[in-house]
């Protein structure tokens, strides 16, 4: 079977111990069972190193966006910030990205700049509609502000990464042509909400992740996550929908390469 990493970040820390090692780990998925990733920055910076790593490996894509964590300690003006996020777009240098991503709410933190992080996400959305490209959207305990932003941007989509709401959420967004993904935490015992969103989304708009370094599914919780863990994500998304797991591979496959325009 062949799986494809729909989001991951293999320019984190945890993976800089050995970047030589870390370009080894790459190629051997993607010689073997990883049919691609998708490496995704979270700053202008991240994203330029996810760049930098795709064109090295042949197989690996990438996105470039702003995440509301590192909006909120963004060192210059947000105007600046999505210049650089949008001038990526339209580089020679380097392939285009995929996608406009990671960008979205993360209320989890005391300390949230709620207003700075909405900014941030309106105005990502409004790139993303006039770039017409997809959206990576991280969605932590802020679902209600996110799900009000992507209305006032109907003509923008993409896909909700490492799906966390609720079964009747999964179905609003299916409805609004929005693809669900689906990590590490489809294989959590006590993750019973997703394991019930995983099992009502249609077929034509799952997806699987990593969100490599993190989120590493059972039985390996605890360590650092990446590619070659998909097979046991993508075996407990198929005992949720109760089907084989030859089925929901091929479709998440499918599905990645159709949302992110690759071929």
């Amino acid at each position: 079977m062949k799986y494809f990493d729909s989001h991951a970040h293999y320019w984190d820390d945890a993976f800089k111990q050995n970047v030589e090692s870390v370009d080894q780990l790459i190629d051997a998925f993607l010689s073997r069972d990883v049919a691609g990733i998708v490496n995704v920055g979270t700053s202008p910076e991240t994203s330029r190193l996810a760049a930098e790593q795709a064109e090295k490996h042949p197989g690996m894509e990438y996105a470039a966006g702003i995440h509301p964590i590192d909006a909120q300690g963004m060192y210059c003006e947000m105007e600046e910030a999505i210049d650089a996020i949008l001038s990526m777009f339209f580089s020679h240098d380097r392939k285009r990205p995929v996608a406009l991503g990671e960008i979205g709410l993360d209320y989890h933190y005391d300390d949230t700049d709620r207003k700075k992080q909405i900014a941030y996400f309106d105005a990502q959305l409004s790139l993303a509609e006039e770039l017409n490209v997809p959206v990576i959207v991280h969605d932590r305990d802020a679902h209600a502000d996110v799900f009000d932003a992507i209305l006032r941007h109907p003509r923008v989509g993409g896909v909700m990464h490492s799906f966390s709401g609720s079964p009747e959420m999964a179905l609003d967004y299916a409805r609004r042509g929005w693809y669900i993904s689906f990590s590490g935490t489809v294989s959590f015992k006590n993750a019973r909400k997703v394991t019930e969103a995983a099992a009502l989304v249609p077929d034509d708009l799952i997806l699987i992740e990593t969100d490599a370094p993190y989120l590493t599914p059972h039985p390996f919780r605890g360590q650092r996550n990446h590619s070659g863990f998909l097979e046991y994500t993508n075996a407990a998304l198929a005992a949720a929908r109760g089907v084989p797991p030859e089925e929901t591979a091929a479709l998440t496959v499918e599905n990645a390469k159709r949302l992110f325009g690759i071929r």
